[in-house]
């Protein structure tokens, strides 16, 4: 499982911008801006959707432990449960500040005189 990394999504949704920014200045540099930033939104869909399904599974592996320890399981502990509980809620927390952020942005952007 992978974890959620705010600080890298952060810098590279920077680096896009910078990338973008730079991009402007000239004409030709616009299309090639263009494409490099269809690239690098592949990427960054790619990762969202691996962040999405990494949450999703320590969401279910905290749901199994939880059912585990419920059901009187030989192997389930009340201390791992109970991580694994806290982990998934953090992870999530985290994911919906990424969201959070992200809607802002595009809030932000969509609001901007042309």
């Amino acid at each position: 499982m992978t974890q959620i990394d705010v600080n890298n999504v952060l810098s590279q949704m920077r680096a896009l911008s910078a990338q973008a920014s730079d991009g402007m200045s000239s004409a030709t540099g616009i299309t090639s801006s263009a494409t490099s930033t269809n690239s690098a939104g592949a990427n960054f869909a790619t990762l969202f959707k691996q962040s999405i399904g990494a949450v999703a599974a320590q969401q279910n592996d905290a749901q199994a432990q939880s059912s585990a320890f419920e059901r009187g399981d030989p192997g389930a502990d009340l201390v791992k449960t109970s991580i694994a509980g806290q982990t998934a809620d953090l992870a999530f927390r985290g994911l919906v500040e990424v969201r959070n952020k992200l809607v802002d942005a595009y809030t932000t952007i969509m609001n901007m005189p042309v």
